[in-house]
C-alpha cells in the first residue's frame, strides 16, 4: 500500500462536505499527512452569459465564499494542529479536482448519497473523481439531516 502524505480535502464549504472535512483532517493527523483544502469556482455556469456587472458581482461572491471554505478547513484543521494549504480555483470542479489529484496521495469528498435517478439528470462530482482520479479517493457521506 501505498504512503499517504498528501492528502486533498474538496469542499464547496456547504454543510453537506462538514462531514467529509472532518474525515479528511482527523485522516491527516493520525498519518502526519499535510493537507490542502481545495474549493472550485465552478465556471461552467458562466459560460453562457455575457460579462456584465451582474456575473462580475455573482463571480465576486463565488470567489470570497471559496475563500471562507477552505479558511474554515484551515481554522478546523489548525485546531487539531494540522496545517492546511488553503486553495481556491477556477473552472470545471470535476476537472480540477481530478487534475490536482495527479500530485496527493489521496483525495477526500463529500457526498450527498443521491438516488440513481438524480445522478442521471444532475450528474455527480464525487462519483466522476472516484472514477478517474490517478490516485484513492475516499468518498464520505454526508449525515442526512
Amino acid at each position: 500500500m501505498q504512503e499517504i502524505r498528501k492528502i486533498l480535502i474538496a469542499t464547496d464549504g456547504s454543510d453537506y462536505t462538514k462531514e467529509a472535512v472532518s474525515t479528511g483532517l482527523q485522516l491527516a493527523k493520525i498519518l502526519g499527512a499535510q493537507v490542502t483544502a481545495l474549493y472550485v469556482i465552478d465556471q461552467t455556469s458562466f459560460v453562457s452569459f455575457p460579462i456584465d456587472s451582474s456575473i462580475v458581482s455573482v463571480y465576486s461572491l463565488l470567489e470570497n465564499e471559496g475563500k471562507r471554505a477552505v479558511d474554515e478547513v484551515k481554522k478546523e484543521g489548525e485546531a487539531q494542529g494540522i496545517n492546511v494549504t488553503p486553495v481556491v480555483v477556477e473552472g470545471s470542479p470535476t476537472r480540477k479536482i481530478i487534475e490536482m489529484a495527479a500530485d496527493f496521495d489521496l483525495v477526500v469528498i463529500g457526498t450527498l448519497g443521491r438516488s440513481a435517478l438524480s445522478k442521471l439528470f444532475m450528474g455527480s462530482v464525487a462519483e466522476r473523481v472516484t472514477r478517474y482520479a490517478p490516485c484513492p479517493v475516499l468518498v464520505v457521506r454526508s449525515k442526512r439531516k
